[in-house]
């Protein structure tokens, strides 16, 4: 078996992976990354797409969010992807839920999130997809960008191969790394440093080390609209009054908690799938919606129609567009720490496991990455 080299490996060919890749590579660094399917297949593609800053907890995380915003856009300017610099609106339908998005509005500033409170009116001269009856007001942020992930994670590994001489090894899974050596597939290489981006695959690579780190697995199911008339579009991304209980930048509102009290009584469905919806679209003019949430390291295989239908029932509470019928349902599965916004262990010298973003994966992987390479000494 003939050794190749490069300076550092990379396990798995998700957003993470390909962050780390980028990030390397743009300082130099000879890179390969070993990804065991033939394509990014797991939750960086089955996600809305959406980087999310005004989702993170003011701080530190929030400051990584917004550097990640930055990174994701040179990168996509240089890759030539599309993507939508549109921003959000959490849009408000009830009194509790205007009350904590004001709030929001008065103390999110002071934190360091670029928002402010919209009137009904001013609601609807930023977007045609926000529903007119019984609307209140909504959080503006300008913060927010949307790709497609799919058409993102399809691509951004042919621009760093062809950019930086990234070399990707597809259908290639790695059963050994004992550093300098790397056993993947019928591949060896030797390597400088090791870096592991596995997602919610905690048994093939030290898995002892996911045991006692009591990470969990997260799944959601999520939908996608067939596209909408040329012309249309969505704006800005979309949220509404469950989402300012499921964020924790929204915890520093005193108010939050009549809201997340009214939500359980009212309507306790919402609670028990965590439940929470989004909309966010795709460069083909779909809309994603989504989310719920259940959490264990065991995944049901099976989806509930139950979930589906209660999603829809909200989205279409505040969501107009003018074609909703679904043309795609699927579940992701993404890791989650109960504790911790992510992973970041060292399980040998220079090996470092990166993982557990929970839902905040696209939001955070560039500026995970950044600080990934910057604590490894590249």
């Amino acid at each position: 078996m003939a050794t190749q080299s490069a300076d550092v490996a990379i396990v798995g060919a998700g957003i993470l992976g390909v962050a780390h890749a980028y990030a390397l590579a743009g300082r130099g660094r000879s890179v390969v990354v070993f990804e065991r399917s033939p394509q990014a297949a797991g939750a960086s593609v089955r996600n809305f797409g959406m980087i999310w800053p005004i989702g993170q907890p003011s701080g530190r995380m929030h400051q990584m969010a917004l550097r990640s915003r930055q990174v994701w856009m040179e990168a996509l300017e240089a890759a030539r992807l599309p993507y939508f610099p549109t921003g959000s609106l959490h849009v408000v339908y009830r009194e509790d839920e205007a009350t904590v998005a004001q709030e929001f509005c008065e103390v999110g500033p002071k934190l360091g999130y670029q928002c402010e409170w919209l009137s009904a009116p001013e609601v609807l001269e930023r977007s045609d997809a926000v529903r007119r009856v019984g609307l209140l007001g909504a959080i503006w942020s300008p913060t927010e960008i949307t790709v497609d992930p799919r058409l993102a994670l399809a691509q951004l590994p042919w621009f760093l191969a062809e950019k930086y001489g990234v070399q990707f090894r597809w259908s290639t899974a790695v059963h050994s790394i004992d550093l300098p050596t790397v056993e993947a597939g019928a591949e060896q290489w030797h390597v400088e440093a090791a870096i592991v981006c596995t997602g919610h695959d905690f048994e093939t690579l030290y898995p002892e080390v996911f045991r006692a780190s009591g990470v969990t697995r997260s799944k959601l199911q999520m939908m996608r609209t067939r596209p909408q008339p040329e012309g249309w579009q969505l704006g800005p991304a979309l949220a509404a009054g469950l989402t300012l209980r499921f964020y924790e930048s929204f915890q520093v509102c005193l108010t939050l908690r009549a809201l997340k009290e009214r939500i359980a009584a009212e309507t306790p469905e919402y609670d028990r799938f965590g439940i929470h919806v989004l909309v966010s679209e795709t460069a083909g003019r779909e809309l994603t919606i989504g989310d719920s949430h259940a959490y264990g390291v065991a995944v049901d295989p099976f989806d509930l129609a139950e979930i589906d239908d209660l999603i829809l029932r909200y989205a279409t509470g505040f969501l107009q567009a003018p074609n909703l019928e679904i043309a795609q349902r699927w579940h992701g599965v993404y890791a989650k720490h109960p504790d911790r916004p992510f992973l970041s262990l060292s399980p040998a010298p220079h090996v470092r496991v990166v993982t557990a973003t929970g839902g905040a994966g696209m939001t955070l992987s560039f500026g995970i990455a950044e600080q990934t390479v910057q604590e490894m000494g590249f």
